[in-house]
């Protein structure tokens, strides 16, 4: 299983630590979002950045539609090594994949999603999502707000 990560806040006023660890994640901006394994280490960074950021169960219908929207190839090293026009990637394989280990190490996209501000809004960004705000873990709902900022 991987877990897609949402940035909600900013880091005004926040500790370096949290800002390096956003950094980490690849989460640069608010409105950001990424897809991670689900391992010990990223559970434990999750836990840091808890204030900053909402996360769950990445869904690979979801996974597939930020792939086709948002995502954005890497760029080839050098202009003379792909004589030939790149072949688009197979998206429902590629989230498969993404969804069981999170995005590959060898990216065929970037390990980031710009995305637009939800449609309806945010609820309160200083509340977790349990007591009716949009911060931390929300399970399998992360597909949900993911498909409302596509």
């Amino acid at each position: 299983m991987s877990w897609m990560i949402i940035r909600v806040r900013g880091t005004i006023h926040a500790k370096e630590d949290i800002r390096t660890t956003l950094a980490e994640l690849h989460l640069t901006r608010p409105n950001h979002a990424t897809v991670v394994p689900e391992s010990p280490d990223y559970r434990g960074m999750l836990t840091k950045v808890q204030g900053y950021v909402t996360w769950g169960e990445a869904e690979a219908a979801t996974v597939k539609l930020l792939l086709e929207q948002r995502g954005r190839p890497r760029e080839a090293p050098s202009p003379a090594a792909t004589p030939a026009a790149p072949q688009a990637p197979d998206y429902a394989e590629l989230a498969q994949q993404v969804v069981a280990e999170g995005l590959p190490r060898q990216r065929v996209v970037q390990p980031l999603f710009r995305l637009r501000a939800p449609k309806g809004g945010w609820r309160s960004t200083k509340k977790p999502f349990a007591l009716g705000g949009a911060l931390g873990y929300r399970g399998v709902h992360i597909n949900t707000l993911a498909q409302r900022m596509l």
